[in-house]
């Protein structure tokens, strides 16, 4: 969903276009004035283009120029329910934050209390692990100190052993963060991620990612199988036409109904399962009522047992 590319020049690299667009997103929501916007971030503007910034400037002046809004709202709430819980988490005591497919997230440097209090660990592919190391330095001036930068294919190399010769603790209280990232993985490099989490994951430790269902990966019809009123079907053929010509179409979903017991099969209890109902009703209250969110995106968190 967050693959669609305004860009015209110069082809990217997929996981590039993915983060720049999640940073657009974003930014865009923090343009607006406070108690309008779902989510803020004050960095994210600093990671776009200079055409993602002049379509920027368009949309913050007509709303009705934003493609497919009802994906950009999920996508803003996403990060806002992704947020909030790991601010809950800092109050709970939380020692370890590990973001895998971090792309261009900004939490390391925005959510106050992480750079006191945890470690982060940003996890992704190295080509976009230097892009955003670049920016970091432009922004700060040098890489922070709490941040330890790992470098991974998902798909070929062992995160954990990646993680783990970075200083990851084992026995740390941790929240391991998979936002936008489990429906490009094959299953089998997704249930290798979630079995060294629940191995090596200390007391309290929680996961938090979204997916989608695996009803609604369609090879020859986008990737939506039902029937979506809340938001519009073609932004999902759409995102699924870029991921294709790109060679890499979604590859997992989850059995609609099925969440818990695939999450407590893999070692979490305490499974919480948030779909757009739910974020609806959190965020898109007063002004924002009428703003139409994605139906077939959902959130899940769980805790280590």
């Amino acid at each position: 969903m967050e693959n669609k590319n305004f860009e015209t020049g110069e082809k990217k690299k997929r996981s590039s276009i993915t983060a720049e667009n999640v940073a657009f997103v974003r930014a865009l929501e923090s343009c607006k004035p406070e108690g309008e916007s779902i989510c803020y971030d004050p960095y994210a503007s600093r990671f776009l283009s200079q055409q993602y910034l002049m379509f920027m400037e368009l949309a913050a002046r007509d709303p009705s120029r934003i493609p497919f809004p009802g994906v950009h709202n999920s996508l803003s709430a996403r990060v806002r329910y992704f947020d909030d819980f790991v601010k809950r988490s800092i109050d709970e005591g939380l020692e370890q934050l590990v973001i895998l497919g971090a792309g261009y997230d900004t939490r390391a440097y925005r959510i106050e209390g992480l750079k006191d209090k945890v470690r982060v660990f940003e996890i992704d592919h190295p080509e976009t692990q230097s892009v955003k190391m670049g920016k970091i330095k432009d922004i700060f001036g040098s890489l922070p100190d709490h941040v330890e930068y790992v470098s991974v294919d998902f798909e070929t190399e062992d995160f954990g052993q990646r993680l783990l010769e970075h200083g990851y603790g084992r026995s740390r209280k941790t929240v391991f963060i998979m936002e936008g990232l489990i429906y490009y993985l094959p299953p089998k490099a997704v249930d290798e991620m979630l079995a060294f989490i629940a191995k090596n994951s200390g007391t309290g430790s929680a996961i938090i990612f979204d997916y989608v269902h695996e009803s609604s990966i369609d090879r020859t019809d986008g990737i939506c199988g039902v029937q979506c009123t809340a938001c519009d079907q073609q932004a999902i053929k759409s995102a699924a036409s870029d991921m294709a010509q790109q060679g890499e179409p979604y590859k997992f979903g989850i059995k609609e109904g099925m969440i818990e017991a695939f999450i407590t099969k893999r070692g979490f209890s305490r499974v919480c399962n948030v779909t757009s109902e739910d974020y609806k009703k959190a965020y898109f209250r007063g002004i924002n009522e009428k703003r139409p969110v994605c139906c077939l995106s959902y959130f899940v968190h769980a805790m280590v047992e």
